[in-house]
């Protein structure tokens, strides 16, 4: 799917590890009352292409299901990592964030959100140790 436009912003970010890749999970709100409706997720790891979030989650849920159950999956790992703590690198409480948006998804309220937003993202504060590739214990 091709990128459709650049979002940016500002706020929480937690960076987090799974599978060898280090992933990036922020909120964006749609409107002034800064509900963070809106599930940022993507890879951080240089050379890492945003589909690979969404190939994870089809190799991780069961093979009926479709891009719904997926950007679920998906959402409920960001939120594993931000609420847990679960394989986080580091987290900012005020991290500046870029995503070319990839791929869009309705969550419905899942984990409390009602988008789901991936793409290729950067987050400036991070460094090169912290987004680098990593040998996991499994894989996806």
């Amino acid at each position: 799917m091709a990128v459709d436009e650049t979002l940016a912003g500002q706020g929480r970010v937690t960076v987090f590890r799974m599978f060898g890749t280090v992933f990036g999970y922020t909120t964006h709100s749609l409107d002034g009352r800064n509900l963070g409706e809106v599930a940022v997720v993507g890879p951080l790891t240089p050379g890492v292409e945003w589909g690979r979030l969404w190939q994870m989650a089809r190799t991780m849920c069961r093979p009926s299901e479709g891009d719904s159950e997926h950007a679920r999956w998906i959402m409920a790992q960001a939120n594993r990592s931000f609420t847990c703590g679960s394989d986080v690198v580091v987290k900012f409480p005020r991290g500046t964030w870029k995503l070319a948006r990839g791929k869009r998804a309705d969550l419905g309220g899942y984990c409390m959100r009602d988008h789901l937003w991936t793409g290729a993202i950067t987050v400036e504060e991070v460094t090169p140790d912290q987004v680098a590739a990593y040998e996991p214990i499994y894989r996806a």
